[in-house]
C-alpha cells in the first residue's frame, strides 16, 4: 500500500513521525498514517484561513465544485471501498455504498436551493435576511462511518462559503487522506485540507484560535471536552454525539412482519452506528417469540472479514470498542440475562464478536442503560405502554428511537412520545441528506444536513436599506435601547 500523506493547501505533507493503523479483521497493523505536528497544524489553519477570503465570494463556483466532488469521489470508488473496508471493517458492498453516498451528499448540498430571505420591501426600506460564511471549520469525524460523516460536514461547509480542516479518527484516517488528496484535482488549494493524529491533535484544533466552527461527532465525553475548549473563543459548534435508541414493539403487531426491520435498525454496520436501535422493548405477550426471532437472524447472518463476498457484518472496528463490547455482554450475563444468541467474541483473528440477543434483562443493567455500540442487542418486556415510553425516556441520550406498530397511526402517536431528535415509526435507520440529523438531551447541540444544516455552517446578517432618505425609521426612538 502506498504511503498516506496529509494535504495542507493543496500539496502533499509528510510527516517524520507515523503510527500504526489496524485491520480490525486480523487486529494487525496494515498501513501507517501521518502524525500532524503543531507546525504543520498551524499551516493547515493559515492555508485554510487564507483560501477562504476568495473562497466565500462565488456560490455558483461552489456548487460547481460540489458537483465535481462528487464525481471525483465515484471515480476513486475502486481505490477508496477497498480502503475503507480494510481499516474500518466493514464488508465492501458497504463500503462502496458509504463512497456513493459521500457524492449523494455533495450532489445534494450543491443543487440545494437557499431562497432569498426578504422580511419588509415597502416604502420604508427593503430589509432581506441573508447568511453569511463563518470562515475556517474545523471538522473532527469519528471511526464507524468515516467517510460519509465527515461529508455530513465537508458538503454543506464548502457550499456555505467556509473552509475546511478534517480530522478523521486515528482508527480510520486512511479513506479520508485519500479522499481529500483525490479531491485537490477540483479545489482550489487551502480550502479543503486533512490532518491526522490522535485526541491530542482533535485537542488543538477546538483550542486553535482560527476556527470560527467546531463540526464534531463522537462520544458524549469527548463532545463534553469540544464544547469546553470551544467556548473561551465562542466558537460555534455542532456536535452529533452518542445515543441509546429505542425501539417499542406495540400489542398488534406481527412479530414476523417487523423482525427484519428491527434486526436490520440494530445490526447495521455490526450495531456500530450512533442511531442504532440499542434496546428493545416488547409486550410480555409478543416476548418469547420476538426474542425467538431476533436470535434466529443472528445466528444466520454471516459474519467475516469485509473482503469475503458473502459477508453481511464485518468485525469491530477496534481493540477498545471490541473490549467494551465484551464486558457489557458478561455483565448482562453474569446477572441473570440468558444469550438467545451469540454472547462471545468468535474464535478467530480480529475483533469479532458473535452477534448477540440478550433476554431476561431489563432497565438498571449497564447494557440497557449504556451505548453499547456493537452486535448485541437487550430485548426488555413490558406490561403497560406508558410505562415502556417513560422507560425508553429515562435516559441521558435522545437521539433517535422508532415504534413498530400494525396501527400507523397510534404507532405515529407513540413515536411523538420519544424524547430524542428522529422518531421513526416501522423502520429505523432511514437517513437522508435532505433530513435533519440531531439529538436531544447529551445525544448532541444543533443538526447535521438539509437547509438546516446548511445554515448552521452560517450566520445571520441583517441587510436593511432605507427607502425614506431621512436615515431614519420612524420607529428607531422606541426600539433602540
Amino acid at each position: 500500500m502506498a504511503a498516506s500523506t496529509m494535504t495542507i493547501g493543496g500539496q502533499a505533507a509528510v510527516t517524520e513521525r507515523t503510527f500504526g493503523v489496524r485491520n480490525p479483521a486480523t487486529g494487525e497493523v496494515f498501513a501507517e498514517a501521518p502524525e500532524c505536528t503543531p507546525a504543520q497544524l498551524e499551516a493547515a489553519m493559515e492555508a485554510a484561513a487564507k483560501a477562504y477570503t476568495d473562497w466565500k465570494h462565488d456560490e455558483d463556483v461552489r456548487r460547481q465544485a460540489l458537483r465535481d466532488m462528487s464525481a471525483v469521489l465515484m471515480g476513486g470508488l475502486a481505490e477508496l471501498g477497498p480502503l475503507l473496508t480494510a481499516e474500518q471493517g466493514k464488508p465492501l458492498n458497504d463500503a462502496n455504498l458509504e463512497v456513493f453516498a459521500s457524492a449523494m451528499w455533495c450532489t445534494y448540498f450543491a443543487d440545494l436551493e437557499r431562497p432569498r430571505e426578504v422580511i419588509q420591501d415597502d416604502d420604508e426600506a427593503l430589509v432581506e435576511v441573508v447568511r453569511r460564511p463563518l470562515g475556517v471549520v474545523a471538522a473532527i469525524t469519528p471511526w464507524n462511518f468515516p467517510l460519509n460523516l465527515a461529508f455530513w460536514k465537508i458538503a454543506p461547509a464548502l457550499r456555505a462559503g467556509n473552509t475546511v480542516v478534517v480530522k478523521p479518527s486515528p482508527f480510520t484516517p486512511l479513506t479520508t487522506l485519500k479522499a481529500v488528496e483525490l479531491l485537490q484535482s477540483v479545489l482550489p488549494p487551502g480550502v479543503l485540507n486533512v490532518v491526522s493524529g490522535g485526541d491530542e491533535l482533535g485537542a488543538a484544533m477546538t483550542s486553535h484560535p482560527v476556527p470560527r466552527k467546531i463540526s464534531f461527532t463522537g462520544s458524549i465525553e469527548s463532545g463534553k471536552k469540544v464544547a469546553v475548549s470551544a467556548a473561551p473563543d465562542l466558537k460555534r459548534v455542532t456536535l452529533e454525539l452518542g445515543g441509546n435508541d429505542p425501539a417499542i414493539v406495540l400489542d398488534d403487531v406481527e412479530v414476523g412482519s417487523v423482525a427484519d426491520g428491527i434486526f436490520g435498525g440494530a445490526f447495521a454496520n455490526n450495531g456500530q452506528v450512533c442511531s442504532a436501535i440499542k434496546r428493545v422493548y416488547v409486550p410480555e405477550a409478543k416476548y418469547d417469540e420476538m426474542v425467538a426471532a431476533l436470535a434466529e437472524r443472528a445466528r444466520a447472518v454471516p459474519v467475516g472479514d469485509g473482503t469475503d463476498p458473502a459477508s453481511k457484518l464485518g468485525p469491530i472496528n477496534n481493540a477498545p470498542q471490541f473490549a467494551r463490547v465484551k464486558e457489557l455482554v458478561a455483565d448482562a450475563l453474569a446477572g441473570g440475562a440468558i444469550a438467545a444468541a451469540g454472547g462471545r467474541p468468535m474464535d478467530r483473528p480480529g475483533y469479532f464478536f458473535e452477534p448477540t440477543i440478550l433476554a431476561g434483562v431489563s432497565d438498571g443493567v449497564r447494557i440497557v442503560d449504556e451505548e453499547q455500540f456493537g452486535p448485541a442487542l437487550p430485548v426488555i418486556a413490558y406490561r403497560d405502554l406508558d410505562d415502556a415510553v417513560a422507560r425508553a425516556n429515562a435516559t441521558h441520550f435522545g437521539l433517535s428511537g422508532s415504534v413498530w406498530g400494525a396501527d400507523g397511526e397510534r404507532a405515529a402517536e407513540v413515536a411523538g412520545r420519544l424524547e430524542c431528535g428522529t422518531a421513526w415509526v416501522n423502520v429505523h435507520l432511514a437517513l437522508a441528506p435532505q433530513q435533519p440529523f440531531g439529538g436531544f438531551k447529551w445525544s448532541g447541540v444543533g443538526v447535521e444536513n438539509g437547509p438546516w444544516g446548511l445554515a448552521a455552517f452560517t450566520e445571520i446578517q441583517v441587510v436593511h436599506r432605507s427607502r425614506t432618505g431621512s436615515g431614519l425609521s420612524p420607529v428607531t426612538s422606541m426600539v433602540v435601547p
